[in-house]
């Protein structure tokens, strides 16, 4: 089912007419009003009372759609949701207009608050690897473990592939490319963005490209689908350049949650070399690398990530344990399980 709730931006009362937002089987879709947004959550309804809960947050472009493998394979490990995005999937644009990454982790925040249930389990993709990396920074309390697949962090020889992406955020160049592209089709614009995402996009069934071009399709013909997409470019843009306390390497390094990264060998958007330093900067880190597997592989290989996020929780349990029977820890508060990287898998599997 959709959304039934009317979101709480003004604008809305006057948005076209669109087709319902695909829920696949065994989810739901619900509408959440909060302080100045309203969020649409994906779920999975628990297999069984009392499970650990987990929250995961799209890149730029992407929707809660893109966590649906994921969360599938994670049935009766957690209880999964998914968030849209202001701006994104069914979620309408913030009253503000803030697309910025602390704005849309202000929203994160204030979901994760309202909600009420403890730290949760957060996931984040590229653009939602950066804002789950300042959630976690600056809301320790709310997040219990933190995984990342290719998350956007700043770099400094930012990829040739990547450029096009961040040049959507210089002012104008949206309605320029629209011009330029208004001739596309859906499914032609679907193929381009799969062939930059996927390390191999022959691995997409031709059910969830017309799915995706569905999807597609529905969105163009939201009013606000381009400056949503220009202004969290530009806020990724804008995040690269911060210094100090709010540079996201520095927050980064000020994460407390056990972390799982992710990386694909064949990424075009974030570039490989970067896991190193991500393995560094994230004090109690693993790091899960996939030669095969491009900027989403919890699309591509959910299987594969899916069991890192479970070595990883039964890991912070087992911590969680020795912890209440008094384990012994340094006085700089790192235990001695902290790999920092070091325990990665080679992603070997990933061709399995």
């Amino acid at each position: 089912m959709s959304s039934t709730e009317s979101p709480s931006v003004p604008a809305a009362s006057v948005l076209p007419r669109v087709a319902p937002v695909r829920v696949g089987e065994g989810e739901r879709l619900r509408s959440v009003g909060l302080p100045g947004v309203t969020l649409s959550v994906r779920c999975r309804p628990p297999a069984r009372e009392g499970l650990p809960r987990a929250l995961c947050v799209h890149g730029l472009g992407g929707s809660s759609q893109n966590w649906s493998e994921l969360m599938a394979h994670l049935d009766g490990v957690v209880h999964s949701e998914a968030v849209d995005l202001p701006g994104f999937g069914d979620s309408p644009p913030p009253d503000d207009g803030d697309y910025s990454v602390t704005g849309h982790a202000r929203a994160v925040i204030r979901y994760l608050d309202a909600a009420g249930q403890g730290p949760v389990h957060l996931f984040g993709n590229s653009l939602g690897g950066a804002v789950a990396t300042r959630v976690a920074a600056v809301r320790p309390d709310l997040v219990r473990t933190l995984t990342l697949v290719s998350p956007a962090l700043p770099e400094l020889r930012i990829q040739r592939t990547a450029v096009p992406t961040g040049l959507l955020g210089v002012p104008g160049i949206a309605a320029l490319f629209t011009r330029f592209t208004k001739e596309w089709t859906a499914e032609q614009r679907v193929r381009g963005v799969m062939g930059l995402c996927y390390g191999d996009p022959g691995r997409v069934s031709p059910e969830a490209f017309r799915y995706a071009v569905e999807e597609l399709e529905r969105r163009l013909r939201l009013p606000y689908f381009w400056d949503a997409m220009a202004r969290s470019a530009r806020g990724i843009v804008n995040a690269y350049t911060l210094g100090g306390q709010h540079g996201l390497w520095r927050q980064a390094e000020r994460v407390l949650a056990p972390t799982l990264l992710v990386y694909g060998g064949r990424d075009q958007l974030v570039g490989y070399r970067m896991s190193a330093k991500a393995a560094r900067a994230f004090r109690d880190s693993r790091l899960l690398t996939l030669p095969d597997a491009g900027h989403v592989a919890m699309m591509e290989y959910p299987d594969v990530v899916a069991r890192a996020f479970r070595e990883l929780l039964a890991q912070q349990q087992d911590t969680e344990g020795n912890a209440g029977r008094g384990a012994v820890v340094d006085d700089d508060g790192d235990d001695s399980t902290d790999t920092g990287g070091r325990g990665a898998a080679d992603g070997t599997e990933a061709g399995s």
